[in-house]
């Protein structure tokens, strides 16, 4: 290359390398654009992919397999991973398979009209001692407890049995004026002056006035009239019959007068405690039949009436107390044991007003909605469809539906649990997710009372 060439070439090196390095630089763009979108669409196409390969158990959701087949735990049909729906009505529903149904023990009930009938209400509680029969044997002198007759709780005692031993001063004070009012008249029966013998008689009723005034009973009075020594104990009987249910007392204690001894109780004749919720009330009213179930006598039924309805509710358990009077005279029933009572409440007269009610077991609560499945007639496999229902006041083992159920439909009363993890996990409306929330919130005091014991 000869010098000029070299001189022009480094004059205009400037601008021969622009758009040489322009070029360049579409090409190398354009080459990673390419790059950089085609791993995103082929990972979007493998996470695809991944996606509707991966199936899983509605009871099980820790099982994942690439293919469909039986949960190993369960034993239930797999379900695909994140199904979509194609309409809000299809993201209500699951369907699931006879074998599926069967192993989550999925049972329905048809949703009726209540009717002119009774319906039956159940309340719990538990057995208590008729108040009015409560008593204490007391002292009726001060003194030490020389013995006890009766040492255990438990025992029957009779009217008029002796139940304690003392030692007292005060009684053999009394005791010994009393023998010496006594002798001091028969000896002034020949020949005293009618003043003496009006004395002496004087003297031998205050001793009996004192003794009475200490608590002796008549025929304890007699007998010590009759002694003819004083004696320095004093026996306490026990001046009504019953049931020792509380020793106050004990042997060698010293007591006074009044002090308890033992408490004793009637139990011919007991109470039941029942707890009462606010949409329970309007079905008890005093002099009501009510038929009693204790768990520790299954297959025993036992026959009470309602005497007390509390107008007063429990502020912190929002409930009422029921008492209910029942007879005992066989002793089977002991206070302390726990009771389920049915009471039978009048339904509606005009049955086209009556309401549609469910099974207490079918509806789950989310703390602002009642949701319900129901069971969808015309599918040809079993299909069930969250639905959002307005409920009014539990009475007893039902609910009426006031809004968002059909009379004659089917509702799930026992595995809804399942279906709506099944509706979860396939990515449906399941009852923490489906519109509504406002529009039909759940009745106040159904979903306090419904919980214990609820299940699905």
């Amino acid at each position: 290359m000869n010098p000029s060439t070299q001189t022009w070439l480094r004059k205009n090196a400037s601008w021969i390398a622009l758009p040489i390095v322009a070029v360049a630089a579409f090409f190398v763009g354009g080459q990673l654009a390419s790059e950089s979108e085609a791993p995103s669409t082929g990972d979007e196409e493998r996470t695809h992919e991944a996606n509707e390969s991966i199936w899983t158990c509605a009871m099980h959701p820790q099982i994942r397999q690439t293919e469909p087949g039986q949960c190993p735990i369960c034993g239930m049909d797999l379900i695909p991973v994140g199904g979509s729906a194609s309409s809000e009505g299809e993201a209500r529903r699951v369907s699931l398979s006879e074998r599926a149904k069967v192993l989550a023990r999925i049972r329905t009930a048809k949703a009726q009209r209540l009717g002119s009938g009774r319906v039956e209400r159940r309340l719990l509680g538990r057995v208590d001692y008729d108040e009015r029969s409560l008593r204490t044997v007391t002292a009726w002198v001060g003194g030490r407890i020389d013995r006890l007759h009766v040492s255990t709780t438990g025992e029957r005692v009779r009217r008029g049995q002796v139940i304690a031993t003392l030692y007292s001063p005060e009684v053999y004070s009394a005791h010994q004026d009393l023998i010496q009012a006594k002798q001091q008249l028969e000896r002034l029966q020949d020949g005293a002056t009618p003043s003496s013998r009006v004395a002496a008689e004087a003297a031998l009723n205050a001793a009996r006035d004192r003794l009475h005034l200490l608590g002796v009973p008549d025929g304890e009075l007699r007998a010590m009239e009759r002694a003819s020594k004083p004696s320095e104990r004093a026996r306490i009987r026990t001046p009504f019959g019953g049931t020792v249910i509380e020793r106050l007392a004990t042997q060698g204690s010293y007591v006074e007068t009044g002090t308890g001894l033992y408490r004793v109780a009637d139990l011919s004749t007991l109470w039941v405690q029942l707890d009462a919720y606010e949409s329970d009330l309007s079905a008890l009213q005093t002099g009501q039949d009510v038929r009693l179930r204790v768990e520790a006598l299954p297959g025993e039924e036992f026959e009470g009436r309602v005497t007390f309805v509390d107008p007063v509710l429990d502020p912190k358990t929002r409930t009422a107390r029921v008492r209910i009077e029942v007879k005992n005279q066989d002793r089977r029933l002991r206070p302390g044991m726990f009771v389920e009572a049915s009471v039978q409440s009048a339904g509606t007269a005009n049955v086209t007003e009556a309401p549609v009610v469910i099974p207490a077991t079918a509806p789950l609560f989310t703390g602002r909605r009642s949701v319900v499945y129901v069971e969808l007639e015309d599918a040809e496999e079993p299909t069930y469809e969250a639905r959002v229902v307005t409920l009014g006041s539990r009475m007893g083992d039902l609910y009426p539906v006031l809004a968002g159920l059909a009379e004659g439909e089917r509702v799930v009363v026992h595995g809804a649990f399942a279906i709506d993890a099944d509706l979860q996990i396939r990515g449906g409306a399941s009852m923490m997710n489906l519109p509504g929330d406002e529009e039909n919130p759940t009745p106040a005091g159904n979903h306090q009372q419904q919980m214990p014991g609820h299940q699905h």
